[in-house]
């Protein structure tokens, strides 16, 4: 197999190339102008037949052993009998004759350059016709061992020599060579040796030619990125120091960047496999603005203006930058609306954005009618039923939004009724049947929520943890504590570490419902312990990850501060505010936590400054809002108007506050409106009954 090993001992190369009469290894023999003179046999030799064909073919053509063995196998490798074309050329004793052919290529080399008149060396008997014809044979003869499925097999132990001319026949012959070689070593099994024949032919002088040399980059990136082995660079080739490629997807990424510079400068042609190669390499390592540069950069007309936008928004949303790939999409669509039927991948990438963004939920909505309108949907139900599950979401996201009574009530039926239809009919979709349970749960219908819990669980066969999360907040919002809590321990022993850091979290806020402040500062303590480790871990991690951990992160100081807050513990609930504000200033919760403090140590004014910086940095923030109220209600007057006004407020921005609802009917009761206020408190006990531990999933 190794037919072009690295050579050792002398370079040799061609000041010219030799001219000499028409050589053995160029001529045209073929098998039917071969039996004119030595008559007709069979292509299947036995070896006394062998022995028969070669004596006819010295005879006939004044070769020696060597070269009628080249020259027959030949004829029967080019006639298909690769069994016929190995047993001939495994007479030729290919270890012994190397050095001779290195020999003769030196003399000539000698004689090329002049002998002074002293020099009475003596040359080689071996012709340069003799070395092509056994050059070309190693080259068959390592090509019939491929065909015939044995790429493990040597056809040239030892190498051969670098240093050919650029026109020579021997040139053309070591760069097929250059390029069977790797080939086989892959179908060998033997990835590594492949990577580095790659390597040696990419830093050797072999006179490639720009679309070869291209190829060799290409096909070593390919390996380099699934071969599925990690091959570190040799020390001889690592010529940059600093720069040097640390990894197998490093040194992928810059070959491809190198191709794609090449394609910039019209060095060769677009390559589409090129660009596929790069956006996988990008995308595993997390690289998607360095990907949607190299999208932009591509030349008009190798995708048309809509697949361009399209590609810059799959790579800004897999940076987190959602807001600027749906403005992207939307451009793009009014443009192609304009010109032809809308670009069917942008309509559903656009409704999976809009579904995850509240802000742009109705923007949601008008993606999903699009591409349910969309002719494509005439290949099967898959793209419908998917339509129909975000437009369920997007519905969803409308309602909570909705500042009518009638208008949220609308929302949320048809929420329900679309996420029901998708589960129709993609055939029970578990995504689909977890949004209806999610959307229950929200809507406080708790039996259709649990059986929708439970359906999807037996569905992913009890692999989601978003399945068992949702199933604990539900059973939480049946008022079942420890029931909850026996299903989040339950989670934590299938999941992986990854996994336990949210479940951990749901687990402390569940003590602390069930006022166990002790146990529930415990396993936050041990959820600390798991976060600093898996931070540890995390140097090659997405950005996307590092920043799940870091609101996880945040969210436990948060809820540890409320838990100090309660037993009176200061200046704990103090540092542990200040650790929340360390991962995020300007989180919202973090002030109106840290109002909630001050309002236990009688700072009332201080609180209130604490509950206007939250509601400055976001301003529908509605634990904030109902805070604040309740601060102006201890002061009466003229300030419960005031109040009054927050708690509407709030309840316009989320109706099943049963916080909002229980201070708005304290205000009206200090306002004598009675009646009112038992609706209120009525109302607030009620959601109250049907509140989950965590409102978020």
């Amino acid at each position: 197999m190794a037919l072009l090993c690295a050579c050792s001992g002398e370079q040799f190369k061609f000041e010219e190339v030799p001219q000499s009469p028409e050589s053995l290894a160029t001529r045209d023999f073929s098998a039917s102008g071969l039996s004119s003179r030595t008559g007709d046999w069979d292509s299947r030799f036995e070896d006394n037949q062998v022995e028969d064909v070669e004596s006819t073919l010295q005879g006939a053509l004044s070769l020696n052993y060597e070269e009628a063995r080249a020259l027959l196998g030949r004829l029967e490798y080019q006639s298909g009998n690769f069994d016929a074309a190995l047993q001939v050329f495994h007479g030729i004793d290919i270890r012994n004759l190397t050095p001779k052919m290195s020999k003769a290529i030196a003399e000539r080399m000698h004689q090329r350059k002049g002998r002074s008149k002293g020099d009475k060396s003596v040359f080689s008997t071996m012709s340069m016709h003799s070395v092509n014809l056994l050059l070309e044979a190693i080259l068959l003869k390592a090509k019939s061992l491929e065909e015939l499925g044995r790429s493990r097999e040597s056809a040239l132990p030892n190498g051969m020599l670098e240093g050919i001319n650029y026109d020579c026949k021997m040139q053309e012959m070591f760069l097929k060579a250059l390029e069977l070689l790797p080939r086989l070593w892959k179908q060998a099994g033997c990835l590594e040796e492949a990577i580095g024949t790659y390597r040696r032919a990419l830093v050797k002088p072999w006179n490639l030619d720009t679309l070869r040399l291209a190829t060799f980059q290409k096909e070593l990136s390919a390996l380099l990125l699934y071969g599925g082995v990690e091959a570190s660079l040799p020390s001889q080739f690592q010529l940059w120091s600093s720069s040097t490629p640390k990894s197998n997807l490093e040194e992928a990424i810059l070959l491809l960047f190198i191709l794609m510079h090449k394609v910039a400068f019209h060095q060769i042609p677009w390559d589409q496999e090129i660009m596929e190669h790069l956006t996988f390499a990008l995308s595993t390592s997390g690289q998607f603005e360095i990907l949607a540069n190299h999208v932009e950069q591509i030349l008009p007309g190798v995708y048309n203006q809509m697949e361009r936008w399209y590609l810059l928004a799959l790579c800004y949303s897999a940076m987190g930058q959602n807001e600027t790939a749906i403005n992207l999409l939307k451009k793009g669509l009014a443009r192609s609306e304009e010109e032809s039927e809308p670009h069917f991948p942008s309509l559903l990438l656009g409704e999976k954005l809009c579904s995850q963004s509240s802000g742009h939920a109705y923007d949601g909505i008008n993606f999903a009618h699009k591409a349910m309108e969309s002719s494509k949907f005439s290949q099967g139900n898959h793209f419908l039923g998917n339509s129909y599950h975000l437009l369920g979401i997007s519905y969803g996201n409308c309602a909570r939004l909705s500042v009518s009574d009638a208008e949220r009530l609308w929302l949320e039926e048809q929420s329900l009724k679309s996420l029901n239809l998708a589960c129709k009919i993609s055939g029970d979709n578990p995504e689909a049947i977890y949004d209806i349970g999610l959307e229950n749960l929200v809507q406080r219908n708790l039996k259709m929520a649990l059986e929708n819990a439970k359906l999807f669980s037996e569905a992913v066969g009890g692999s989601s943890v978003k399945g068992w999360k949702l199933l604990a907040l539900t059973v939480s919002a049946e008022q079942c504590f420890h029931v909850a809590e026996s299903i989040v321990d339950a989670a934590l022993d299938e999941s992986g570490k990854r996994d336990q850091l949210e479940l951990l979290r749901l687990k402390g806020l569940l003590q602390t419902a069930q006022e166990q402040p002790k146990e529930a500062i415990e396993t936050y303590r041990i959820l600390m312990s798991l976060l600093l480790a898996h931070q540890g871990h995390q140097s090659g991690c997405f950005d996307s990850e590092a920043f799940a951990c870091r609101k996880i992160e945040m969210k436990s100081w948060q809820d540890l501060a409320t838990i100090y807050t309660k037993l009176g513990s200061f200046i704990d609930a103090t540092v542990c505010l200040d650790k929340a504000k360390m991962v995020e200033l300007y989180s919202p919760r973090s002030w109106h936590l840290t109002g909630r403090l001050l309002q236990a140590q009688s700072l009332y004014k201080e609180a209130l400054m604490a509950f206007s910086v939250s509601l400055s940095i976001e301003p529908d923030y509605v634990p904030s809002m109902v805070s604040t109220a309740a601060l102006l209600r201890k002061y009466g007057g003229k300030s419960l108007p005031i109040a009054r006004s927050f708690l509407m407020n709030a309840l316009r921005l989320n109706p099943r506050s049963h916080d909002a609802w229980l201070n708005l009917g304290l205000v009206l009761k200090m306002e004598g409106s009675l009646h009112q206020a038992a609706d209120c408190f009525q109302a607030a006990f009620e959601l109250e009954q049907s509140c989950p531990v965590n409102e978020f999933v």
